[in-house]
């Protein structure tokens, strides 16, 4: 039995999509739902990393804000958290520090040159975590006009 979900999101459609389901298994458990929205600023060389560091954590903070408000209609308790660092390695290091039971998280499905190029957050959590991972494929696939 899960008490607690950890859901990765990082404001894209795709992260989102798993959020239906994550609802209902929460539901079901009775489980408490911990959002996580991991984020990094991109700053030239030779300038103050300061300013864009706090602005894409208060970015993340409204966003998970607005997340958790559509949830709370229907799950009681939510935690956020808005970390600043790599994805992959944040996540494990929430789910550690939180005792969270599974991760959730919504994938590209990429495989191959695709997936070595870009990397893939899901794969690395899937690696290295030491508790249940639930991946949900991505349905953004574009259909054949045969179809």
């Amino acid at each position: 039995m899960y008490r607690s979900i950890l859901v990765p999101l990082d404001g894209s459609k795709l992260a989102e999509s798993i959020l239906t389901e994550v609802e209902s298994l929460a539901l079901l458990m009775n489980a408490k739902l911990d959002l996580v929205s991991v984020r990094k600023a991109h700053v030239l060389p030779g300038v103050d990393p300061t300013d864009a560091q706090v602005r894409v954590v208060e970015d993340a903070e409204e966003y998970l804000e607005k997340q958790k408000e559509k949830l709370s209609e229907r799950i009681s308790e939510i935690e956020l958290h808005t970390p600043y660092g790599n994805p992959a390695d944040k996540i494990l290091e929430i789910s550690k520090r939180h005792n969270i039971d599974l991760i959730a998280m919504s994938t590209h499905g990429r495989s191959g040159i695709g997936r070595w190029l870009l990397g893939s957050v899901a794969e690395k959590v899937v690696r290295h975590s030491d508790i249940p991972v639930l991946l949900l494929r991505s349905q953004e696939m574009p259909i054949s006009p045969s179809e």
